[in-house]
């Protein structure tokens, strides 16, 4: 495939793009993510007491009632600083590079996110066998909406920014293969979400389709010059899952409904998985046929 416009991308990367700054930078924004989890951390312990922060965290952990999965989904504001601290002081370069050209990314954010809320709606009218429950009363819902919608705006921005921006980027600068720019990425942004405990047999699947979405970003990001489209990917994907129809149990908390099932009906989730991974190709198809007028 060719990729004119990810060169123009990658070219604030080009500067400094040594490994052992790419190291660095990696190291120095692991260290800002746990920074800012402390600070969440202390700011739990002053307001509600040390054993009130220590139930904060297990709440956050599960992710079954709205507030832990807002505080949850909070946590990604360090994810998307340490990057941000990576690019400024390890590469010199600007922050908004990590995005590409600004009314780009807005734009291209705008038509991927609308192109996939519709297929995923309409996807979501293909008959299954699988029976929703409501979760929370719809106006205990629209409340907590606004606040949530932010927050998973922050978590697929500081995921495309790290993953998508600054690894992309970086690794292109310094390697010209696709193979570690584009699928070392999506590699490591896959094996974060193993998570054998929670998905049990279908830990690998799951790991399977989170790679296979990594490549379609890493791919919209290559052709389009910007972390727009996949931010908007990411973002919808999200969106339902996690505020409109989620699994019964872990990051259900903001959801309207769920699924009367959990992470654990591995027969069941199988080959709803693959049913997804179909919808995530044909999605992104369309998102870069749309891109590419």
């Amino acid at each position: 495939m060719q990729y004119s416009a990810h060169e123009s991308f990658v070219a604030p990367a080009r500067a400094f793009p040594q490994l052992w700054r790419l190291i660095l930078g990696i190291l120095l924004a692991v260290c800002v993510y746990i920074t800012c989890f402390l600070v969440i951390l202390a700011l739990l312990t002053l307001t509600s007491g040390l054993d009130g922060a220590q139930a904060w965290l297990v709440r956050m952990g599960q992710a079954t009632g709205p507030t832990g999965t807002l505080l949850l989904l909070a946590t990604f504001f360090g994810m998307a600083l340490g990057p941000f601290a990576a690019a400024r002081w390890v590469h010199k370069r600007p922050v908004i590079s990590l995005f590409g050209p600004r009314q780009k990314t807005l734009r291209q954010f705008l038509i991927a996110g609308l192109i996939s809320a519709a297929l995923f709606g309409l996807s979501a009218l293909i008959p299954t066998d699988v029976a929703v429950q409501p979760n929370l009363v719809p106006t205990l819902w629209l409340s907590y909406l606004p606040l949530a919608l932010v927050g998973v705006l922050v978590q697929t921005g500081a995921e495309e920014v790290l993953f998508r921006g600054y690894l992309q980027q970086q690794l292109a600068a310094r390697f010209a293969s696709p193979v570690i720019w584009m699928v070392l990425p999506s590699a490591l942004f896959a094996i974060a979400h193993y998570d054998p405990v929670t998905m049990g047999e279908n830990a690998w699947l799951i790991v399977a389709a989170t790679g296979l979405f990594a490549l379609f970003a890493a791919d919209l990001t290559a052709k389009t010059g910007s972390i727009g489209a996949a931010w908007g990917f990411h973002f919808a994907n999200n969106v339902f899952a996690l505020l409109l129809v989620s699994l019964d149990g872990p990051l259900s908390g903001l959801a309207l409904y769920t699924t009367d099932f959990g992470p654990d009906a591995a027969e069941v989730l199988r080959p709803l998985i693959l049913r997804d991974m179909g919808i995530t190709a044909l999605v992104w198809l369309v998102i870069r046929l749309a891109l590419s007028r």
